[in-house]
């Protein structure tokens, strides 16, 4: 089964988090025997760690089929389950080995760690860059929001009610999410508080340094026939000098698709949106003169300008409002940036996380060396 585990909503913050760190210090002996890692003062403990593997594992196997993580190293309960599960090879091929099966639970077990672990250092990290700010949610808040998530995701109380059953969780795990969510959000309020602020030198710096941002080009309303040879362009141009309608022409001579039966109209075209040689004819000519034969890579074409749009150029006035948005976007994010990275190296060198269950999280993690010498690739297994 190749769906990945995964857990139930992802916080915002987490998202703006790129943990590929690797950090110096951290010793495993200073985590205490219940834990699987220690944040700053705080453990995360065994426990809590099992306990959210197993909502992973509810959860990646909503899809109908169960999944079985089974203990590490032997991974003896998942290696039974996969094969039960698996399909009779065709003829003449070999059957899985159990070494093949217990690779393919290892690397499905430590994606559920990784992604666990991540969850649970992540969410100490928020807690207590959020105590150390004086940011708090108090239980009113929680509720509140757990009450919009519900009225928006789940119509019916015991829509809610399966979801819990189905899911793996917990009332209270819920709640720690939604906690969770709005101190993340309420950290990204106060590092972008203030750094919206746009001066109106900024503004004006900024339109003169962009004004084709806020130009808008001349564009054509453009009658076309396009034929396959001269001869035929002549006498679709004939047809047109006689009186004849643009719709009646269009749709006995020309072989484009996309305009014969609207007349030929091409609406809107800007410069250099057309072949080079149509492009430049149909630029110099006159609105309501009657143009061509052009010969192009695609046929002939004839042509009639109905239609000319100036450019047009917004001015400064106009365009602040847009420049100001964006400055200030540009200011929060920024802001926003700086702070990821600050967060980063601070909460992972405060993290030190027990030998198998070390992730990139941690400060005692070590980036795997990449080898030189030649070796011998082990068959690869389809993750479940």
């Amino acid at each position: 089964m190749s769906r990945p585990l995964r857990l139930f909503l992802p916080i915002a913050l987490l998202a703006l988090l790129s943990l590929g760190l690797v950090a110096c210090g951290g010793d495993d002996n200073e985590i205490p025997g219940n834990a699987v890692a220690k944040v700053g003062d705080a453990s995360i403990s065994k426990e809590d760690f099992e306990h959210w593997l197993d909502v992973s594992v509810a959860q990646a196997s909503q899809g109908g089929q169960k999944i079985e993580l089974g203990e590490p190293p032997d991974f003896e309960a998942c290696v039974a389950q996969l094969k039960k599960q698996a399909p009779k090879p065709a003829k003449g091929q070999p059957e899985t080995t159990d070494e093949q099966y217990r690779e393919q639970c290892k690397t499905q077990y430590e994606s559920a760690r990784d992604q666990v672990m991540s969850f649970l250092i992540s969410a100490q990290w928020i807690e207590q860059e959020a105590a150390e700010r004086d940011i708090t949610v108090s239980d009113d808040e929680i509720q509140k929001k757990l009450e919009e998530t519900k009225k928006q995701s789940f119509p019916k109380e015991e829509d809610y009610e399966k979801f819990l059953e189905t899911s793996g969780m917990t009332q209270d795990d819920v709640l720690f999410r939604v906690k969770l969510d709005a101190l993340s959000n309420k950290l990204r309020e106060a590092v972008t508080k203030g750094k919206d602020k746009v001066t109106e030198q900024q503004i004006t710096d900024y339109y003169n340094e962009n004004k084709e941002r806020f130009a808008t080009p001349e564009t054509r309303d453009v009658r076309i026939v396009l034929t396959k040879t001269e001869d035929e362009a002549n006498q679709a141009k004939q047809a047109l000098e006689s009186g004849r309608s643009w719709n009646d022409v269009a749709k006995e001579f020309s072989i484009d698709e996309a305009s014969k039966n609207a007349g030929g109209l091409l609406s809107g075209i800007a410069e250099g949106q057309q072949e080079a040689a149509l492009d430049e004819a149909v630029f110099s000519a006159d609105k309501g003169q009657l143009g061509g034969p052009v010969k192009t890579q695609f046929g002939w074409y004839v042509f009639e300008v109905e239609k000319i749009t100036p450019a047009d150029q917004q001015t400064q006035e106009e365009a602040s409002s847009t420049i100001k948005q964006l400055l200030a976007s540009e200011g929060q994010q920024k802001a926003l940036d700086a702070f990821v990275k600050d967060f980063e190296e601070q909460w992972t060198s405060e993290t030190v996380c027990r030998e198998g269950y070390v992730t990139e999280d941690c400060s005692n993690y070590e980036k795997p060396k990449t080898s030189t010498t030649a070796t011998t690739t082990a068959p690869t297994t389809t993750t479940p």
